[in-house]
């Protein structure tokens, strides 16, 4: 982490990337390696929640600090093409008005889900998780995690915290239909920096 943070000559903060290449095989259903993870020090931004629910959870979303709170409204602005969030929350009983925002939210990474917390009757409790680091992650079509795990700006410590975080939850989630090295490899890099490939031997308990 320390070198990460000296070969980054941007002049702006940073993102420190872990990038997580898994010997599993995303085509097969039972192969599909998704969650969540909450980073013990966050992500370093602030993360912009819209909470999409009935009158009656508004309340409790908003004190629990979503930035935009309500529904109709909301959906008619992306349906307009509005998508200046980084989350949407939503409720089970919402998804049939929600759902049809799809072809707009799911290339955007938006659309809620209940894998990774954001369809759920705790609205509240759901917004104070994400603003505190919480992020979900899903392995992409060649079978490799992308995550941002933290700032440039962040001490080597809080890095490494966050990103053993993220790969004691990847080794967690292993699916039993994985054959062989399931962490073939594991890279570091900021935004702007070469990667640095981590000896794997180094991690304990993968």
């Amino acid at each position: 982490m320390s070198l990460v943070k000296d070969i980054t000559y941007t002049k702006f903060d940073a993102s420190v990337d872990v990038d997580v290449r898994l010997g599993v095989d995303p085509r097969k259903a039972d192969q599909m390696v998704r969650g969540t993870v909450a980073l013990p020090h966050g992500i370093g931004k602030v993360v912009r929640v819209l909470v999409l629910c009935t009158p009656d959870k508004e309340e409790e979303a908003r004190e629990a600090g979503a930035d935009h709170v309500g529904m109709d409204e909301y959906i008619q602005k992306i349906e307009q093409g509005w998508t200046d969030i980084d989350v949407i929350i939503t409720m089970p009983t919402a998804m049939a008005k929600v759902g049809k925002l799809g072809r707009i939210l799911g290339p955007r990474g938006l659309m809620p889900n209940p894998k990774s917390g954001t369809v759920t009757m705790e609205v509240g409790q759901a917004v104070r998780e994400v603003k505190a680091g919480k992020i979900d992650f899903k392995v992409d079509k060649t079978g490799i995690i992308h995550v941002g795990i933290g700032k440039v700006s962040f001490n080597p410590e809080m890095l490494e915290g966050n990103a053993l975080e993220l790969i004691n939850t990847l080794a967690r989630l292993k699916p039993s239909s994985s054959k062989g090295t399931y962490f073939q490899s594991i890279h570091l890099s900021s935004t702007m920096s070469p990667s640095i490939q981590i000896d794997k031997s180094s991690i304990a308990g993968i």
